[in-house]
């Protein structure tokens, strides 16, 4: 669990009701697990963001088949994970697999506790449903957090507003409020399907901590050639967002986020017009936003199983 300590490198902001401090920019832990890397090298990452000031740490059971999540809980031994606010997510919506991948994921991370668990790709609208059914995934986070496996609870998606908005709905019609919720906020988003317009100002008014991905859209959204990367942070950055979870698989890509945070200042409402002006051609169909508009992006499509099993009362309900 992160400590108090701050460093002067590095802006922090509040997550949402939970009153914890964190770093402005958060480390994704796709990019922290990709073939081409040692281990040494993503280590020497993640040790390098934390040393200068990045305490937030993004991760998730299914990145690169959990070596992101392995080298992640290698990097955080001799004191690290102290420093570290630490989270990842599942994909499991049944009971039983939801809690199969997260004691997994403790195992890989090498901790007693994650700060943060997510449920991972909310891209459906029946993924609410099958995630707070009595044998849902809600109910496994549940007991966890009061077995003391993890403190906060939050969920992600890259799809489609609406269905963020439709997640929140059914969570207060069973009496639930998020700590977290993660969602795609970059410079085309703004104009199509947009989840800082619709969703961004729910999870305000409700004090729910707004986490931002995918700013330069897995660097899709540079090859427009409107924007340039420091550009797309700053708008995110510019957003309410309590951390901007940025990709970060070389010391170059560090340089480069910690070259955001220090030059970055509020936006003048002149200077936010001009800069979505220069993406408002190139963002009109999606096709820079592949996550929204393909299911390229979609592991629990392209792996079913992930999921889990059907509640077993509704499975009886079909005719043989």
């Amino acid at each position: 669990m992160s400590s108090t300590r701050e460093n002067p490198e590095m802006p922090y902001r509040t997550l949402g009701r939970t009153g914890e401090r964190v770093s402005a920019i958060g480390l994704g832990g796709w990019h922290i697990g990709f073939s081409h890397q040692t281990d040494a090298d993503s280590i020497r990452i993640i040790r390098s963001a934390i040393d200068r000031g990045i305490n937030f740490l993004d991760n998730s059971w299914d990145y690169n088949e959990g070596v992101s999540e392995r080298r992640m809980g290698q990097a955080l031994r001799d004191g690290y994970r102290d420093k570290a606010f630490l989270m990842t997510k599942i994909d499991g919506r049944s009971k039983s697999e939801a809690t199969r991948q997260l004691d997994e994921s403790l195992r890989r991370l090498q901790t007693d506790c994650i700060d943060l668990v997510q449920h991972h790709e909310v891209l459906r609208f029946e993924d609410p449903h099958r995630i707070f059914d009595e044998e849902g995934a809600q109910a496994a986070l549940t007991h966890a957090r009061e077995q003391g496996k993890l403190r906060y609870i939050g969920f992600t998606g890259h799809k489609d507003p609406r269905i963020h908005l439709y997640m929140l709905e059914v969570a207060r019609d069973h009496g639930f409020t998020f700590d977290t919720v993660q969602m795609p906020l970059n410079v085309m988003d703004a104009h199509y399907r947009s989840f800082t317009h619709l969703v961004v100002p729910e999870l305000v008014k409700q004090n729910i901590g707004v986490l931002g991905m995918k700013s330069l859209g897995n660097g899709i959204i540079l090859r427009s050639g409107t924007v340039t990367a420091i550009e797309c942070l700053h708008y995110a950055l510019n957003l309410p967002t309590s951390v901007v979870i940025t990709g970060i698989e070389s010391l170059e890509n560090l340089e480069q986020a910690f070259e955001a945070a220090r030059t970055f200042r509020p936006m003048s409402v002149p200077e936010l017009t001009a800069l979505l002006a220069k993406t408002a051609k190139a963002a009109s169909r999606g096709e820079f936003e592949l996550f929204k508009t393909s299911s390229l992006f979609d592991a629990t499509t392209t792996n079913p199983t992930w999921l889990g099993e059907e509640p077993e009362r509704l499975q009886r309900l079909m005719p043989k």
